[in-house]
């Protein structure tokens, strides 16, 4: 407990999912909180549940991809609290799915816009306030969708792939000034953007969880926890020499195909043949 005591932080899509939980979180450690988000209702509870706890926490209503916004969510955090030690730009939709060339460039550019430009905006207004105050930390999710393709998330891993960019280069821009840049790379989360409204499992945390277990090698669902933790370590002293890096945090995902797999409860089948040899001789 108290590994942010003192520290201010901003975190944007914090009314619900990974945002909700670091917000939640981040406070428990001791940080006051300002959240943003364009669910005020999702936004306003968030913040009350999270000043529970001992720190203060503010709500402000933030369109992520307008630059007037996020600059009032940072004067926001330095008029509730006078400083500014972490940012974490969170907020990101879906976007546009489909196939490539039905793709509407409105589509296209909304989904730009909230996951790349929000991003992008959120970095460039914590500059100045974190080197007023010696340093900072920045983080912002990216996705394994920004690591690796996949069909019909061709806005979504563009964007995605940016903010892995952006935070390396972000991130030797900004070293000098003890402002450290990483992201985190979600894989399969239990979100409300899988499960809420037009989402692809329905509308149900249930079904989304009993889908997410066999997404990766790790036979478990991945929570907005598990991502809030990760934003944790990167936000405290214990990520002091860590800058520029792309934490991937998907239960193995990334690491490589999971067709046959030993699955839990699944008999283990000792081969007939444990070496395979040049393709001649098969």
């Amino acid at each position: 407990m108290g590994q942010l005591s003192g520290k201010v932080a901003v975190i944007t899509g914090a009314a619900s999912g990974m945002g909700k939980a670091a917000s939640l979180l981040f406070a428990r450690e001791g940080a006051n909180v300002v959240l943003a988000d364009l669910n005020v209702a999702g936004g306003e509870a968030t913040a009350s549940e999270a000043s529970a706890g001992g720190a203060r926490c503010v709500f402000q209503r933030t369109d992520v991809s307008d630059e007037a916004q996020v600059a009032a969510l940072v004067a926001r955090g330095l008029s509730e609290f006078g400083r500014l030690d972490i940012m974490f730009n969170n907020a990101g939709i879906g976007g546009a799915v489909g196939p490539l060339e039905f793709v509407s460039v409105e589509d296209w550019d909304k989904t730009q816009n909230v996951c790349l430009r929000g991003v992008f905006l959120g970095i460039k207004h914590a500059i100045a306030p974190m080197r007023a105050v010696g340093g900072g930390s920045i983080i912002s999710t990216a996705s394994i969708a920004g690591i690796d393709g996949f069909p019909g998330l061709h806005a979504y891993c563009a964007a995605k792939a940016g903010v892995v960019n952006l935070t390396r280069s972000a991130s030797i821009d900004l070293a000098c000034d003890m402002i450290r840049v990483n992201c985190i790379a979600p894989g399969g989360v239990s979100t409300p953007i899988l499960y809420g409204g037009g989402g692809v499992f329905g509308g149900s945390k249930e079904t989304a969880d009993a889908a997410l277990i066999h997404a990766q090698p790790l036979p478990i669902a991945g929570q907005p926890e598990d991502i809030a933790q990760a934003a944790l370590f990167l936000a405290s002293d214990a990520a002091r020499f860590i800058t520029g890096h792309t934490l991937v945090v998907d239960g193995g995902a990334t690491a490589g195909a999971i067709a046959g797999a030993p699955r839990k409860g699944a008999e283990r089948q000792r081969p007939q043949r444990a070496f395979a040899g040049p393709s001649f001789e098969a």
